[in-house]
């Protein structure tokens, strides 16, 4: 009985026998789940192609289709030669462009440099500062003392209301201090008694063995500089310094014309809904070219950074 029974714990151990949930998926699993995959991956991608094979089509095709085009027919670039032939579009392009790169660069500098301070255990005031970010994740003053703050410092119908009340993001710094405290403490007690300093060690050891965490939060503030239109649209007044995703706004709810389109669309050349989703594609590409050179580091830079705080 008990050979028997030492039998049984040995192939249980070896793989053999496990539990229901960690058997392996036979045929009609491995089918069922390739079915579940395909079947989101369209989910996902149908409404991008609709989107982008409108804006490819002419207005003779959307209007026989009653709409959003799902078979392309009769392609033509014109929605995009004319939103990018140096109207508002354009220009609103050029501010999301500059936005987004002062920006992210902005953010990275101080998320980094904070993140590395907060990761030194003899920092000065190393815990309240940690602290009093934890809690600012937990309460937050509301929309109008923002506003005001904003308003005094006089950033108002500037480009940089549209970065600094959204600079920093907690989240992001907590991920890159978990990340800087992995490194090995043995490289930075050598860097020092060969006589470098904080920022010589940041700069030559760290943020080169933490290119995974920095690519990912980067790709974050992008991203959210990209797409914020909430700022703009409290900040700024002067349509000629709105981004693009105020732009899309207008299109899309506010049902409104760039300048320089109007004789276009009313000799019937183009459609508004083309004008829509063209502008939908252009805030699209940034992302969709940049996601895929990031996506490698994500499960090394987010999954280690937080797992190791």
């Amino acid at each position: 009985m008990s050979a028997l029974m030492g039998t049984t714990r040995g192939r249980f151990v070896r793989g053999r026998l496990r539990p229901a949930w960690e058997e392996e998926p036979g045929r009609a699993g491995l089918a069922a789940k390739g079915v579940t995959l395909v079947l989101v991956c369209l989910a996902v991608l149908f409404p991008v192609w609709v989107v982008i094979v409108t804006s490819l089509s002419s207005a003779k095709t959307i209007t026989e289709t009653g709409g959003l085009v799902v078979i392309p027919r009769d392609i033509t670039f014109i929605a995009y030669q004319e939103l990018l032939s140096g109207g508002q579009v354009t220009r609103a392009a050029l501010v999301s462009v500059g936005v987004t790169v002062v920006g992210t660069l902005f953010s990275m500098t101080v998320s980094v440099l904070c993140a590395f301070g907060l990761s030194r255990p003899g920092s000065v005031l190393h815990r309240p500062i940690l602290v009093f970010l934890i809690a600012t994740m937990f309460f937050g003053a509301g929309l109008i003392p923002t506003y005001l703050v904003v308003q005094g410092l006089g950033l108002t119908d500037t480009y940089l209301s549209l970065i600094l009340p959204s600079a920093l993001n907690v989240f992001n710094i907590l991920v890159l201090r978990a990340f800087f405290m992995s490194t090995a403490q043995e490289l930075i007690e050598s860097a020092r008694i060969d006589g470098a300093g904080d920022l010589r060690i940041l700069w030559q050891i760290v943020m080169p063995l933490s290119r995974a965490v920095i690519a990912v939060i980067t790709l974050f503030y992008a991203v959210g500089y990209w797409s914020a239109w909430f700022n703009a649209s409290i900040y700024i007044s002067d349509p000629d310094m709105l981004p693009l995703q105020n732009i899309m706004q207008q299109l899309v709810i506010k049902q409104t014309r760039p300048t320089g389109l109007a004789q276009v669309i009313n000799t019937g050349q183009l459609s508004p809904l083309a004008i829509q989703m063209a502008v939908m594609v252009l805030a699209l590409v940034p992302v969709a070219v940049l996601s895929p050179f990031v996506q490698k580091h994500f499960k090394q830079g987010m999954l280690t950074g937080a797992i190791k705080g």
